[in-house]
């Protein structure tokens, strides 16, 4: 009787130690196919593309967006550099009249375009002076402008390839937890991170 009995629990040992290896064996498997489809999978994430974006952009600007398929900034890029080139220019133009004068009144001139018809000179020599700072300063903001757009080109197209490959699935979410403490009684408030395995 007693040798039967040890044979029955020998038997029903031995099911349980397969059920325990089948389970290991299963979870070991399945860490490894989600390893596999989410951090080896070429498609879902590539390091080097926000590189790759920034690079196309400095190398010639909207490029990088071209790179991210969003079309719709390229024009703006361009016209605010545009608008930045225009300005500089128009700016330039202005500071070259302005100086010519005011390096033709020093002279004794009085034939300039800012002096007028009669004795006295419209634009005085102060003024001219004054408007070729203000000339050259609008040409150093006009600059910065052209400056800055290429370079948000460079940053938005960086970003923007780094976003493009962030997961905004429901499987990874975080909210607010609030639970009640049993033994006190008393609210706890938790902030959790939800993470699900597909």
């Amino acid at each position: 009787m007693k040798i039967k009995n040890l044979y029955i629990l020998l038997f029903l040992l031995s099911f349980s130690a397969i059920g325990q290896v089948d389970d290991e064996k299963r979870g070991i498997d399945e860490r490894v196919i989600v390893a596999k489809d989410t951090v080896f999978s070429k498609e879902a994430y590539d390091p080097l593309a926000p590189s790759r974006a920034a690079f196309y952009s400095a190398a010639i600007p909207g490029l990088g967006q071209a790179y991210n398929k969003k079309y719709w900034k390229i024009p703006i890029i361009y016209a605010g550099m545009g608008t930045g080139v225009y300005f500089y220019i128009q700016n330039q133009k202005d500071y070259t009249r302005f100086r010519d004068a005011y390096k033709r009144r020093l002279a004794g001139f009085t034939d300039d375009e800012f002096y007028g018809d009669g004795d006295e000179p419209v634009i005085s020599l102060d003024r001219l002076e004054t408007a070729q700072q203000s000339a050259q300063k609008n040409k150093d903001y006009s600059i910065i402008t052209v400056i800055a757009f290429y370079a948000l080109n460079i940053i938005d197209a960086n970003v923007d390839a780094h976003l493009k490959q962030y997961d905004i699935s429901n499987d990874l979410s975080v909210g607010p937890k609030f639970d009640m403490n049993q033994f006190t009684t008393k609210p706890n408030y938790t902030l959790s991170l939800t993470y699900k395995l597909k």
